[in-house]
């Protein structure tokens, strides 16, 4: 069972059929839409700041998800995902974006919709990723424009199937393991 706990008197809440793997933690001021998944290894913190996230949002293997105290909360919006080993600390991550693996979104940054964040890019803070745009490297910087089948392609498939695979592990259409 996942570690969810109360700090200061602030109770993670859970919108309709999530999926919490069993080693994930979610502390704290934590609001999730429906059909989130926090996967293992996974950390919410919301203990020194709130966080806010939509529908549709994953946050994969041994990612981490943070504010910062007194000044930047985190808001993720409908339809994200946050790849393995990922940081997203006191930022703005608006609608149908992926933030790649093992990349770090810092504190006051704004992700506009349909905006990819490669894997392994550092988005230094207080940078603004214009909307449908790649972002890659370190420091991050745009590299290319997103088109609408690469939104379709990558950003809707992959919080749609992250969605499916929790219904593996809720029991729906979970197979044998032999």
């Amino acid at each position: 069972m996942a570690l969810v706990k109360a700090v200061e008197g602030k109770r993670p809440h859970m919108g309709e059929d999530c999926y919490l793997a069993e080693n994930s933690t979610i502390v704290g001021d934590v609001e999730m839409g429906d059909q989130c998944s926090i996967w293992f290894g996974a950390v919410v913190r919301g203990d020194v700041n709130y966080i806010r996230m939509g529908n549709k949002v994953n946050i994969q293997d041994n990612a981490t998800v943070h504010g910062t105290y007194q000044k930047h909360p985190t808001h993720l919006g409908n339809n994200v995902s946050v790849g393995h080993n990922a940081i997203v600390h006191g930022c703005t991550i608006k609608d149908n974006v992926l933030i790649g693996m093992g990349s770090i979104v810092m504190d006051g940054c704004i992700v506009e919709s349909n905006s990819i964040i490669a894997a392994g890019a550092v988005v230094l803070e207080g940078t603004h990723v214009e909307s449908g745009s790649v972002y890659a490297g370190v420091p991050a910087k745009k590299v290319k424009t997103i088109t609408p089948e690469l939104v379709k392609g990558q950003i809707d498939r992959i919080a749609n199937s992250y969605v499916k695979y929790s219904g593996w592990f809720k029991g729906e259409g979970m197979g044998k393991v032999q």
